[in-house]
């Protein structure tokens, strides 16, 4: 029953379908006059509805109210299935999709579906190769808010997220989130070749090359192919000369971190490889691994002529030129060319006329 005739009216053009009310501006059409009012003012810009905690302005007092809840956490609508709480229909119309399994939107370009239209939407950039979100510092475009949300954190310095355990502040959640495997030893990659496990996949990734022998990285002046763009860098520095490593107590440099470390055992003393056959202490583990075959009888380096094993890289570098003839020790007085060093050494005592004994 209606009060009054007017009402009975506008009610029965629900049913007719009746729109007499018309928007001069873009021409849209309403069942009640009312209706008109509140979408007029899209066109006028008119926000005659404020809201008394944070002074936001609104067209629409629907649009007052449904913002309200942001401040009063009130969740009016309610899931049938999983009874999680929304603030808004909408919101829990979509989420229904996730227990109904609803894909009603679609790609044009590829056919995947999604259950957010907000979800094709971005989406289809991928597609368009479109960023409407520019960086007003830098300039730099992105397909997504949120990554231009990110992306901002650079230019200000922001780290919102902190770990719990050692304070060290991260600008992305997925930072902290692998951070803290270091505290946790979480390792949740593992080689499928060897079982060894790793914190980070680009880790695993690098470390798999090793088992495939894949090297992709290449040296833009040799040539020269690297598992890892790490290495590269590093032999990129035996081109450049760079040595960004300094001995703080006679200011050598070196190219590499290890073999500062290295060297300053020999300011310290320190040898900390010690022979576990005769307790002689080394500064240096390969000094210790050659040390070894001492006593071990080990030969590995082998000559591909004659078969003849020898316990050290350097004594078959040295053996190699017996067969190749080379003989790159030359004597400064006669010029005779010897393969070794201390044959060199040997053929000076001529000229010298020094006598060993």
């Amino acid at each position: 029953m209606f009060s009054h005739n007017s009402s009975l009216e506008s009610h029965m053009r629900m049913h007719t379908g009746e729109k007499p009310f018309k928007c001069e501006v873009c021409g849209k059409m309403f069942s009640v006059n009312g209706r008109l009012r509140n979408h007029t003012r899209i066109h006028t810009g008119e926000k005659k509805f404020k809201c008394e905690v944070c002074e936001k302005m609104f067209s629409q007092k629907s649009h007052l109210k449904t913002h309200m809840r942001m401040h009063t956490g009130e969740k009016p609508f309610k899931c049938e299935v999983c009874d999680k709480m929304f603030s808004h229909k909408v919101i829990l119309q979509n989420h229904m999709r996730i227990h109904t399994g609803e894909k009603p939107f679609k790609c044009v370009f590829c056919d995947q579906m999604f259950n957010q239209a907000g979800d094709l939407k971005r989406h289809t950039r991928i597609h368009t190769g479109e960023k409407p979100f520019k960086c007003d510092v830098c300039d730099k475009m992105f397909g997504h808010k949120d990554t231009l949300r990110k992306h901002m954190r650079i230019h200000t310095g922001e780290k919102p997220f902190r770990c719990e355990v050692c304070d060290k502040m991260f600008r992305h959640r997925w930072y902290l989130k692998t951070h803290m495997r270091i505290h946790t030893g979480e390792k949740p990659f593992k080689c499928v070749v060897c079982d060894k496990m790793f914190r980070h996949s680009n880790h695993l990734k690098t470390h798999i090359r090793m088992h495939t022998g894949e090297k992709t990285i290449r040296c833009l002046v040799c040539k020269k192919l690297f598992r890892h763009i790490r290495y590269m860098k590093i032999h990129m520095r035996m081109h450049t000369g760079e040595k960004p490593f300094k001995c703080e107590v006679c200011e050598k440099m070196f190219s590499r971190n290890h073999h500062l470390q290295s060297h300053v055992r020999i300011h310290t003393g320190e040898k900390p490889f010690k022979c576990q056959f005769c307790d002689k202490m080394f500064t240096l583990n390969g000094d210790l691994k050659r040390h070894t075959r001492i006593h071990t009888g080990e030969k590995p380096f082998k000559c591909e002529v004659c078969d003849k094993m020898f316990n050290q890289n350097f004594s078959l570098r040295k053996h190699m030129r017996i067969h190749s003839g080379e003989k790159p020790f030359r004597c400064e007085v006669c010029n005779k060319m010897f393969c070794q060093n201390s044959n060199l050494k040997t053929h000076m005592r001529i000229h010298t006329g020094e006598k060993l004994f």
